[in-house]
C-alpha cells in the first residue's frame, strides 16, 4: 500500500510533543516528594517501581536509591569541573502506600500499562475521577477503567486530602498515557516510515504467511494487517495509508460475518448495547435516537442519530458502548460458559452452546475439528486442555474463526477471477480478516464498487450457499481511515 510518510512525520511530531507534556506532569507530581524526580527517565521501569512502590518484601533494596540518567540540563556534579554526559539522582518514594497487584520475575513491582489502571481504579474508588482526566487517556481508555474497577477498594491507600488522591490519579493517567504513546511511536508511526520495508514507489509491501492453522492470511515485514484499535488510534495511523493520485481506495468488509448466525433482524451489537446500558435504551425508547436505520428510497441522511449505522450518511451515537457491547458478543461466541450467561443475560442461547458442546466432543473424539467447508484444523491433547486466549481460540473458537476465512478466502478467489475488475484496473492491496481493499482509477471507483460488494456477498462461485445472508460493507475513499 502506498504511505503517505510526510502525515507520519508530522503525526510523530505531534505525538511526541503531547508526550513530553504528560511526562511533565508526571514528573512535577513526583517532584513534590521526591526533588530529584523531576530528572528521572519515566521509561525505566526500574526507576518507576521504586518511586511509586519503594521496597517490597520481595525486594532488600534501601528507600534511597540512586540512578544514572542522562545529564541534559548540563549540571556540574561535586568534585567535577565540567558537566559530565551522565549525572547521578537520588530516587525514594513518594510515601503514598499504593498497593502492588504484580510483581515481575525479579521480584519488583510491575509498572505496565495493565497495573497502572487498576491503579488508577483504585485510587478513584467511590470518588470517580475518571471525566477529569479523559483528555489524557487515550479515548476508552477511561470508560474501561471506571466502568471496570471503580468498585474495588482503596482500604490500602493512604492520602491526607482529597486533593492529594485527585493529584496522584492524574499523575498515574498521566503514566498510562506516555505508555499508549510510546506503543503508537515504536509500534506503528516508526516501522511504517523505515526504509527497509518501503519499495522506489513509496508503497510498504509486506509477506504473507498463507499456511496458517486458522486458513486466515497472515501478513509479516511489516505486519500490516496490526493496526491500532480504533478507539486507540489516537493519531489516526490508518489516515497514512492512501491512494495514489486520481485513484481510490475501496474498503469492503463483511457485517457481523460471524454473528449473523443468530438472525437477529437488524444490527445485533447495537441491540446489545442497549440492552446493556440503560441510557441508551431511554434514549431510543424517548426517540433521542434511532436504533438502527432503513432508508427509503430517496432517503439519503437518517432524521437523528443513530446508535451504529452502515450507510455513509448517518451519525453515530454511543458508538463507544457499542464497541464494548460488540467484545461482549464475541465473548460469549468463543466459550462463555452457560452459568455465565444464565446469570449476567438472562437469556438461553441453547442451539449456539449445543453447537459449543458438539465441536468439543468433535475435538475429543477426532483430535481435530472442521470449518463449514471441511478445513480440518488439528489438536494435540494437552491443547484441549489449555485454557482459551487470543492465540489459542480452542475448538469451538476455531470453528468460527476457520469457517469465516473460508467465506473471505473464496470471496477473494471469486474477485480474482472477475474480468470486469481486472478490465478496470483496480487490484489487492490489502485483506485484513474479512476486510479487503482495493486501489485504481477514481473515474470506475463506483463501478467497481458494486462488482466488489456482488462478489464478497455471493463468494461461492456466484452463489451464497448459506443460510444467511453475507451484508457487505464498502466505501470509496482516499486513505483507509476514511472508511471507518
Amino acid at each position: 500500500m502506498l504511505v503517505d510518510r510526510p502525515y507520519l512525520a508530522e503525526i510523530k511530531k505531534v505525538a511526541k510533543a503531547e508526550r513530553e507534556v504528560v511526562v511533565n506532569t508526571f514528573r512535577n507530581w513526583a517532584s513534590k516528594y521526591c526533588p530529584d524526580a523531576k530528572y528521572m527517565n519515566v521509561g525505566s521501569d526500574t526507576q518507576l517501581g521504586h518511586l511509586i512502590f519503594g521496597s517490597t518484601k520481595y525486594s532488600k533494596d534501601d528507600d534511597v536509591r540512586i540512578f544514572k540518567v542522562p545529564n541534559t540540563e548540563g549540571v556540574i556534579e561535586e568534585g567535577k569541573k565540567t558537566p559530565t554526559k551522565f549525572r547521578n539522582i537520588k530516587l525514594h518514594p513518594v510515601g503514598i502506600t499504593f498497593p502492588i497487584e504484580i510483581c515481575t520475575n525479579s521480584g519488583l513491582p510491575s509498572v505496565k500499562g495493565d497495573t497502572l489502571k487498576r491503579l488508577l481504579a483504585k485510587i478513584s474508588a467511590r470518588y470517580d475521577f475518571s471525566d477529569e482526566t479523559a483528555n489524557l487517556l487515550i479515548n476508552d481508555d477511561a470508560d474501561n477503567i471506571a466502568m471496570t474497577y471503580v468498585n474495588e477498594a482503596d482500604s490500602e491507600m493512604k492520602f491526607h486530602t482529597l486533593q492529594e488522591r485527585r493529584e496522584a490519579y492524574h499523575a498515574i493517567a498521566s503514566l498510562c498515557k506516555v505508555r499508549s504513546i510510546n506503543s503508537l511511536i515504536s509500534n506503528f508511526i516508526l516501522p511504517l516510515q523505515g526504509s527497509k520495508i518501503a519499495g522506489k514507489d513509496g508503497r510498504v509491501h509486506c509477506s504473507l504467511d498463507i499456511n496458517t492453522e486458522t486458513g486466515r492470511l497472515y501478513v509479516r515485514r511489516t505486519n500490516l494487517q496490526n493496526q491500532p484499535a480504533l478507539e486507540k488510534d489516537h493519531y489516526k495511523i490508518r489516515q497514512a495509508f492512501i491512494a495514489a493520485p486520481g485513484h481510490s481506495l475501496i474498503v469492503a468488509d463483511y457485517g457481523q460475518s460471524m454473528l449473523d448466525a443468530f438472525k437477529v433482524v437488524g444490527d445485533f451489537h447495537s441491540r446489545t448495547a442497549m440492552n446493556m446500558y440503560p441510557h441508551i435504551r431511554e434514549a431510543v425508547e424517548m426517540e433521542q435516537v434511532l436504533l438502527e436505520w432503513h432508508p427509503e428510497p430517496g432517503e439519503t441522511k437518517p432524521p437523528r442519530s443513530i446508535i451504529k449505522g452502515k450507510h455513509e450518511n448517518h451519525l453515530d451515537a454511543f458508538a463507544s458502548e457499542r464497541r464494548k457491547a460488540k467484545m461482549l458478543n464475541f465473548s460469549i461466541a468463543y466459550r462463555m460458559t452457560p452459568r455465565g450467561l444464565a446469570e449476567g443475560w438472562k437469556v438461553c442461547l441453547n442451539l449456539w452452546l449445543q453447537q459449543q458442546e458438539a465441536r468439543k466432543r468433535e475435538a475429543r473424539e477426532l483430535s481435530e475439528v472442521h470449518t463449514m467447508l471441511g478445513r480440518a484444523r488439528h489438536f494435540s491433547s494437552d491443547r484441549l486442555t489449555d485454557s482459551v486466549t487470543p492465540s489459542n481460540p480452542g475448538p469451538y473458537g476455531s470453528r468460527c474463526y476457520g469457517s469465516a476465512a473460508d467465506v473471505v478466502m473464496c470471496a477473494m478467489l471469486e474477485i480474482s477471477k472477475n474480468a470486469r475488475l481486472k478490465e478496470l484496473g483496480w487490484v489487492l492491496v490489502l485483506q485484513v480478516h474479512d476486510e479487503v481493499i482495493f486501489e485504481g482509477l477514481s473515474e470506475s471507483a463506483e463501478v467497481t464498487m458494486a462488482i466488489v460488494v456482488e462478489c464478497m456477498s455471493k463468494p461461492f462461485n456466484g452463489k451464497n450457499i448459506l443460510s444467511v445472508d453475507l451484508n457487505v460493507d464498502a466505501k470509496c475513499v482516499q486513505n483507509w481511515y476514511a472508511a471507518k
